[in-house]
């Protein structure tokens, strides 16, 4: 069974950073793709960013793009989410998927 666990959310101010973790068990993360998503209350899911499995490229929503930074590490079977200058809109849950899997997310929460 494929578990996706979504950590390092919180309160922050605008402008500040936070760094999210994913962790990923029952799959064979250096083989699979795993990328991020948020969900805003009321709204439908966004896709955020993604990379590919050797972690040389990466591909960013239009509103993130040049704020936020995707990584992984293999070893340690972990998806990473830098998240940086946040706003106000960028409040939601952040999860990670996997294909048609999607693990807990975490909340971040941007306000002054």
């Amino acid at each position: 069974e494929v578990q996706l666990q979504a950590s390092g959310g919180g309160l922050v101010q605008p402008g500040g950073s936070l760094r999210l973790s994913c962790e990923v068990h029952g799959l064979d993360f250096s083989r699979n793709a795993v990328y991020w998503e948020r969900q805003a209350p009321g709204e439908g899911p966004e896709w955020v960013a993604s990379i590919a499995i050797a972690g040389n490229t990466s591909k960013y929503a239009d509103s993130v793009k040049g704020r936020f930074t995707i990584s992984r590490d293999n070893a340690k079977n972990t998806l990473y989410l830098q998240m940086n200058n946040l706003k106000s809109e960028d409040t939601a849950v952040y999860y990670c998927r996997h294909r048609g899997v999607r693990g807990q997310g975490t909340l971040v929460t941007v306000s002054s």
